[in-house]
């Protein structure tokens, strides 16, 4: 063990002074990005994607074109599968909704009743992990990164599955039924793992019940008393529903899909997913939230005066508070600009939760930065397009809400998205087949001899 530390403060040490070279031959200057016409991070000026596929899974709307044929910035848009979310959502009035949304998500019909209690079966039954899987792999080797841990599972589930490698279209439609079934568990039973193991906390692993909804099944499989409110239980859900896809381009969709245009197998696809969403540009965005919003607290002592609560965002922006980096986390979107459609959903049911928790004190923090935030951003900062609330900004505060640790924030973003990173999957071996290869300009400096 001493020589492995020895070893690695050696190579510490190299790998310090090596740092300076690679900051003067791998630095690209912004103008060659200009001169050669390349958007840095596929993305223009006005947050525009470049187009590298097509898609009919989903489509999110940000601009409309006015009478005089030019683009006008609107409220922001999601579909899926030719469904406003606004529509799916309401259709669902008081029931549960992600396995119903996840079905029309994979085939791209919405199911009927006799389709949607079939499904919801199926995804009961593969709710099944291998025999001595929690103990073997979840406990073996706890981590404070659940992602780490899931990605970890997922790997090792492959192990498992005899026909991994024929990636056929049937099998890869039960490989991605069966990681929508198994992800809560990696995900919660992951945590606990960890949270006993490290924080020395009670140990329980409560079996999830075929009869109750995904949603249900996670703040069961969490709580030591297995208990939970009707409405904990819906916003959760509809949480879900909100995070479960949101175009081809978002970063792990997109890694999936160049993933799976190299042949490789369900398995492969999704750890490399997890691996591209554990990034705090990611998935990891409320978590900044939640510890802007706790900072603001010890330093704003009446959190309903609006005016404080601006000029603490002020400081925020002029780097001078919070983690100094001129940042309002929850707002601004790589899309949207005028408002965020998740948000607004989302919005809803958390005000219908703080009511329930008596919470009302924070929802006011909240709808003051709402307030406040973009009108300082637009003041201080040269921007080309709006800035408004994106999901992100409510999300942590509903899981905080529902009694879920932070360290579980982004894998329940992972809980959701794989069912649109299935279905992106499953278009990209149907309708591509064709290895992604995007083109890079080298800008290399030749030498000479």
């Amino acid at each position: 063990m001493e020589m492995k530390s020895m070893e690695q403060n050696k190579l510490s040490s190299y790998a310090e002074g090596k740092k300076q070279i690679c900051m003067e031959n791998d630095k690209i200057p912004k103008k060659l990005y200009e001169e050669y016409g390349v958007n840095c991070g596929l993305r223009d000026e006005n947050g525009k994607g470049v187009l590298t596929g097509l898609t009919r899974i989903s489509k999110i709307v940000s601009f409309r074109k006015n009478k005089e044929g030019t683009l006008q910035p609107c409220d922001g848009e999601l579909w899926y599968r030719g469904y406003h979310i606004f529509d799916l959502i309401d259709s669902l009035k008081g029931e549960y909704g992600f396995e119903k949304i996840a079905y029309l998500l994979l085939f791209g019909n919405y199911p009927d009743a006799k389709e949607e209690e079939a499904f919801f079966q199926v995804l009961s039954e593969a709710r099944e992990l291998p025999q001595n899987f929690t103990r073997d792999v979840l406990m073996k080797a706890p981590s404070k990164d659940i992602m780490n841990s899931m990605t970890r599972s997922v790997l090792t589930l492959a192990s498992y599955d005899k026909r991994k490698e024929f990636n056929t279209l049937e099998d890869n439609i039960r490989q991605a039924i069966q990681m929508i079934a198994v992800f809560p568990m990696l995900a919660v039973y992951g945590y606990h793992a960890y949270n006993h193991y490290e924080n020395h906390a009670s140990m329980y692993i409560h079996r999830p019940d075929p009869k109750l909804s995904t949603a249900e099944n996670i703040l069961r499989m969490l709580r030591p008393d297995a208990s939970y409110t009707q409405l904990e239980a819906k916003v959760l859900d509809v949480a879900l529903i909100l995070h479960m896809e949101h175009g081809g381009g978002n970063n792990s969709t997109f890694t999936t899909r160049v993933v799976t245009s190299a042949g490789s197998d369900t398995y492969s696809a999704v750890a490399a997913a997890m691996s591209s969403l554990k990034g705090p540009k990611h998935g990891g965005a409320n978590i900044k939230v939640m510890e802007m919003i706790q900072d603001i607290k010890d330093h704003v002592p009446d959190w309903e005066d609006k005016e404080a609560v601006e000029n603490y965002l002020a400081k925020i922006l002029d780097k001078e508070a919070f983690d100094h980096k001129g940042l309002i986390y929850g707002m601004g979107h790589a899309v949207y600009s005028v408002s965020d459609p998740r948000e607004k959903v989302l919005k809803f049911y958390v005000q219908k939760l703080a009511k329930e928790k008596g919470r009302d004190k924070d929802m006011a923090l909240y709808d003051a930065i709402e307030e406040a935030a973009p009108v300082l951003i637009a003041q201080k900062r040269h921007i080309f397009k709006g800035v408004s609330p994106n999901v992100d900004f409510y999300s942590g505060f509903v899981y905080e809400m529902l009694g879920i640790p932070m360290e579980l924030y982004t894998p329940l973003f992972a809980v959701a998205r794989i069912v649109g990173w299935s279905a992106h999957r499953l278009e990209e071996l149907v309708g591509m087949n064709k290895i992604i290869r995007p083109a890079y300009m080298s800008v290399m400096r030749e030498r000479e001899e």
